[in-house]
C-alpha cells in the first residue's frame, strides 16, 4: 500500500531543509577527544547528510539553508554541486556567522560522542524572506529538521516553507534530529517540535526525540500512544528508532511494520541515522513497500555505522542492494525482518 502521495510531475524529489555543518572525525579511533590530534574533514549536518544519501541514490535533491561566507561554506557548497544537489537556495550569512563544526570521538565501537560548536551559526540566521514558495512546490517532498527550529529567525522560516508545502501538497516529513545546543528548554523545544509534527505527513525521531516532543501533551506516553497521536494529527508514517533493539513504522490504515538493525562490525556508532532516512525515504519515493524501504534503510544504516565518515560513504542503490544479497546469504532470508 502506498502512504504517501507524491506529486510525481514535480521537478525536484527531495527538498530537505536546515543544518549544514563540518565534521571532523578522528583517524585516532579508540582515543578520547582529548587524546585525539588527527580528524578528517567531512560534510556534516543530518540534513546535509540526508541529502547526500538521496543524491547518491539518483533522486533530484535540492537544499534550503545558510552557509559562512568563507573557505567552509565553499567548501559545502562545492561539495553539494559535485553530488548534484541543486545550492540555488543555500545562501551565504552576511554578518560573519559561522558553519557549526562538530568534532567526533570514537572511543569504541559502541562508545562515540560528538561535540558541537554552534554559537553565532550560519544555519540558524535562515530568514524567512529566503523561503522560495515557487521552489516547495516543485518539489515532491521536504524533509524539516528538529534542529532548524532551535532559534528565531530559523524557525519562522522553517514555518513558512511547511505553510507552503502544506499549501501545494507538498509531502512534509519532520526529522525531529534533536541536538541540545542553541535550545533555551524543554517546554520551547516540545513547543516547535509538536507544531511540526502536527503539520507533517511523516514522523522520525528515536523514543527520546518523541518524549521531547510530546513532554506538554502527554509525557512518557508508549510507543503505540505515541504513534496514534501522530496518526490521528494527519500523519500517514510515524517511525521511532530504539537504536540497536530497531525501529517500528506505525501505518494510518493501522499496521506496523518491524525492522531490525542489519548484523555489522561497528567502526562507529553514529551517522547510521541520516542514511537510514534517506534509503527509507528513496524506498516510498519509489512506491515500495513499506517493509521494503525498511529493510533498505537499515541496511544502509548498517553501512554507516561501519564507516568512518557520514557523507562521504552514503552508498549507492546497487552496494545497497548487494549488502542485503550477502547478508541474506549469511544470515538468512529474515536476518533484519525476522
Amino acid at each position: 500500500m502506498k502512504y504517501l502521495n507524491f506529486h510525481e510531475d514535480r521537478k525536484i524529489d527531495v527538498i530537505p531543509i536546515g543544518r549544514i555543518a563540518i565534521d571532523f572525525n578522528p583517524v585516532d579511533i579508540n582515543m578520547t577527544l582529548a587524546q585525539s590530534q588527527t580528524f578528517k574533514k567531512y560534510l556534516g549536518g543530518s540534513p546535509a547528510n540526508i541529502a547526500v544519501g538521496l543524491a547518491r541514490l539518483d533522486k533530484k535533491v535540492g537544499f534550503i539553508g545558510k552557509v559562512s561566507q568563507d573557505r567552509f561554506g565553499d567548501f559545502v557548497i562545492d561539495y553539494f554541486k559535485n553530488e548534484g544537489i541543486d545550492v540555488t537556495n543555500v545562501f551565504r550569512a552576511k554578518n560573519g556567522e559561522s558553519l557549526g563544526l562538530t568534532f567526533t570521538e570514537i572511543l569504541s565501537p559502541t562508545e562515540s560522542s560528538i561535540l558541537m560548536y554552534r554559537n553565532e551559526i550560519a544555519d540558524l540566521v535562515l530568514e524567512s524572506e529566503e523561503i522560495n514558495e515557487e521552489y516547495i512546490k516543485n518539489a515532491k517532498m521536504i524533509v524539516v529538521s528538529g534542529t532548524a527550529l532551535a532559534k528565531s529567525p530559523s524557525r519562522e522560516a522553517v514555518l513558512k516553507a511547511v505553510e507552503f508545502a502544506k499549501k501545494h501538497e507538498t509531502i512534509v516529513v519532520f526529522d525531529i534530529d534533536y541536538r541540545s545546543y542553541t535550545w533555551k528548554n524543554d517546554d520551547e523545544i516540545a513547543i516547535y517540535y509538536s507544531m511540526v509534527a502536527k503539520n507533517s505527513d511523516m514522523v522520525i525521531g528515536s523514543r527520546e526525540e518523541f518524549n521531547l516532543t510530546e513532554k506538554l501533551i502527554a509525557p512518557n506516553s508508549t510507543d503505540e500512544e505515541t504513534a496514534k497521536r501522530w496518526l490521528g494529527y494527519g500523519n500517514k508514517i510515524v517511525v521511532i528508532k530504539h537504536g540497536k533493539e530497531g525501529s517500528v513504522a506505525y501505518t494510518a490504515d493501522g499496521k506496523n511494520y518491524k525492522i531490525k538493525p542489519f548484523p555489522v562490525k561497528l567502526l562507529k556508532s553514529f551517522g547510521g541515522g541520516d542514511a537510514y532516512a534517506s534509503a527509507f525515504m528513496y524506498g516510498l519515493l519509489e512506491g515500495w513497500d513499506i517493509m521494503d524501504a525498511l529493510e533498505f534503510g537499515s541496511a544502509s544504516a548498517a553501512m554507516l555505522v561501519a564507516s568512518h565518515s557520514c557523507s562521504e560513504d552514503m552508498p549507492t542503490a546497487d552496494s545497497i542492494k548487494e549488502f542485503i544479497r550477502k547478508a541474506k546469504e549469511e544470515y538468512g532470508e529474515m536476518v533484519a525482518r525476522g
